[in-house]
């Protein structure tokens, strides 16, 4: 460590006990085999319930992301009813409800209308005595049936299309150009207004 010009020597104290300061992690093991055995105690303790709540595929915010599909916080009341669920019976059988949410487009909805469709053609709703089943409980093979914890997954965000060949219409078609021309005629649409209106004015003028 050099020292230049007229100034202050640093006083620096290099005999603290850092040796017990040192953060380490060697219960990092540890930790993990505890995380794996409460989620394996968890899973035991849920019985055959699914592992995770239903949630709705909901697009990504802004123009950046909007192309993503996600899980959303939970299903408006418009999509429950569509799909002929309560909103005290969605709860009830691992179905997330928000209040809040508002289905901005037809497209969407339908997406997670059948969403919820599906799920419930999936569900089974064991009973709590099996002599006296009530409304909406499952009865007969549903019960002997197969039953998978597995998520149902989230949509595709894209249409699959399948190859084709290009028409000469699009080959023909000047993408760029279009655009340019659009954007001009949008920019100068108030301008176009005017002149027109002057136009009209003066032609007004010469009649009288």
């Amino acid at each position: 460590m050099g020292f230049a010009h007229n100034n202050v020597l640093h006083a620096n104290h290099f005999r603290k006990d850092w040796q017990s300061r040192v953060r380490t992690w060697f219960d990092q093991p540890g930790r993990k085999l505890r995380r794996r055995n409460a989620r394996k105690a968890k899973a035991a303790k849920l019985g055959v319930r699914p592992l995770t709540l239903l949630r709705p595929a909901v697009r990504a915010q802004t123009v950046r992301y909007n192309r993503k599909i996600r899980e959303g916080r939970g299903f408006t009341l418009a999509e429950l009813k569509e799909a002929g669920i309560g909103k005290k019976e969605a709860r009830g059988v691992g179905i997330v409800v928000d209040h809040r949410r508002r289905n901005l487009s037809e497209e969407g909805k339908a997406v997670n209308v059948e969403r919820l469709k599906a799920y419930k053609a999936r569900l089974i709703v064991f009973p709590r005595n099996v002599k006296k089943p009530k409304q909406g409980d499952s009865t007969g093979d549903d019960l002997t049936a197969a039953t998978t914890r597995a998520p149902l997954g989230l949509p595709s965000p894209v249409v699959p299309e399948a190859p084709r060949k290009i028409t000469e219409e699009e080959r023909e078609f000047q993408a760029y150009r279009t655009l340019r021309n659009e954007r001009a005629s949008a920019r100068n649409e108030g301008k176009r207004k005017l002149r027109e209106a002057k136009k009209a004015e003066e032609e007004a003028n010469k009649k009288k």
